[in-house]
Parts: structure tokens; C-alpha cells; sequence
């Protein structure tokens, strides 16, 4: 049998190819979670950036996501009132909230869901040796600046400027 010899071009699609099913199906795994805790999609990776970064003033989490001070309002109450978040004044400006993240509760929930992600998860790396380790943890950073940067292109711009 002959092998067919792939050119770059052709990898280049079937990596982008792959890169889009691994968006699709990382976004439909996160809905998932949320569904389990109760949670729309939005407000658990909201619970994440907190979970990751620590207490937050409300206006940073807005930044951070892109969406409306309104929006992250709406985020926080039902992250509240499901008791993943409680909210602090800031001592040093009455006027700016701090959200604070409930790590326990969060722990309580979700962690049985990731640790169950990870015992199966991390067995697909063990095939991997550590050169390509840091390949991927590389292309992941790089990954992870460009789309900061096209979310920021983006938002810096109106939805028919980008439709022309």
C-alpha cells in the first residue's frame, strides 16, 4: 500500500478543520457543565474567570468579558442567588463592588465533574513526550493571545463594517 504524502497545505486545512470541532465541541462540553449546575454557559465561564483570577471588582469582569456592566449585573445576581459569589463593597470606594468567589461551593460542585474530566483526560497526554508537551502548551499561548486580539478587533468595530 502506498502512502499519500500530505502537503502543508492540506494540514493546514485539516488542523483548521480539527481547531473548529475542538471549539465547537469544548463550547457544547461547557454547556454541558452549566447544565448540571444550574447555570447558563455565560455565567459558569464567568465563574471560571473568578474561580482562575480571585476576587474581581465588577467593572474587571466586564472588561475582562467584553460584556455590558448590565450584563455582568445579571451574571453576578444569579451567581449570587445560586451561591457561587457574594458581593463586597470595596473599602476603599464604596461606589465599586467586589465579587468574591464562593471557591468552596464551587469546589463542591464542580469539582466532581472535573476530576472526572482530568482521570480521563490525562491519560491521552501520557501518550505525548515533553518536547511535544511544550509544543502544545506554546501553540495553546499563542492561540490564546490571537483570539484576545480578535476579540478585541472585533469589539472595536460595528457588525456591518465587518459584514462588507
Amino acid at each position: 500500500m502506498v502512502e499519500k504524502i500530505i502537503g502543508r497545505k492540506e494540514l493546514l486545512k485539516q488542523l483548521d478543520d480539527e481547531m473548529r470541532q475542538m471549539s465547537t465541541w469544548t463550547v457544547l462540553f461547557h454547556s454541558a457543565i452549566a447544565e448540571q449546575v444550574k447555570l447558563n454557559v455565560t455565567d459558569q465561564k464567568c465563574l471560571d474567570i473568578l474561580y482562575q483570577h480571585g476576587s474581581l471588582a465588577a467593572g474587571q469582569l466586564a472588561d475582562i468579558t467584553g460584556l455590558t456592566t448590565g450584563a455582568i449585573t445579571g451574571v453576578i445576581d444569579r451567581l449570587e442567588k445560586a451561591g457561587y459569589v457574594h458581593r463586597e463593597r470595596d473599602p476603599n470606594d464604596r461606589r465599586r463592588v467586589i465579587i468574591q468567589p464562593a471557591l468552596e461551593k464551587a469546589a463542591q460542585d464542580l469539582g466532581p465533574i472535573f476530576t472526572h474530566f482530568q482521570q480521563h483526560y490525562l491519560p491521552l497526554l501520557e501518550n505525548y513526550q515533553k518536547d511535544e508537551l511544550n509544543l502544545l502548551i506554546c501553540f495553546f499561548q499563542e492561540s490564546i493571545r490571537f483570539l484576545q486580539e480578535e476579540i478585541n478587533w472585533l469589539r472595536q468595530r460595528e457588525p456591518k463594517d465587518i459584514l462588507q
